[in-house]
C-alpha cells in the first residue's frame, strides 16, 4: 500500500514537506506489510502510516494509515516540498 500527498505525488522516506505550515522530513514510512522489527510495533498498533521529523515545534508527529487513507490521500496539513536526493 502506498500513501500519497494531497497533490498526488507518493510519500517517500526523506521527502521535505511542509507540515502545519512548518518545514520538515518524512522521517520513515510503514507499510501495513512492512517485516523490519523495528516498525513491526507502528503495524500492530496503526496498521502503518508515516513519521514526520519537524524539529521545531512537533518533533516527531506519527500520522497512521487510516489517516491518510481515511482523508483520502488528502492530509491537508502534509504538503509534498520536494524528494530527497536519494528518492530520484
Amino acid at each position: 500500500m502506498a500513501f500519497f500527498y494531497k497533490s498526488g505525488e507518493e510519500i517517500k522516506s526523506g521527502d521535505r514537506v511542509l507540515f502545519h505550515a512548518e518545514t520538515g522530513t518524512i522521517d520513515f514510512m510503514v507499510e501495513p506489510d512492512d517485516s523490519d522489527p523495528a516498525k513491526k510495533w507502528y503495524v500492530t498498533e496503526f496498521g502503518g502510516g508515516v513519521m514526520i521529523l519537524e524539529p521545531k515545534h512537533f518533533g516527531r508527529v506519527f500520522l497512521d494509515a487510516a489517516e491518510l487513507v481515511e482523508h483520502e490521500s488528502n492530509w491537508e496539513d502534509l504538503e509534498f516540498i520536494s524528494r530527497a536526493e536519494s528518492n530520484y
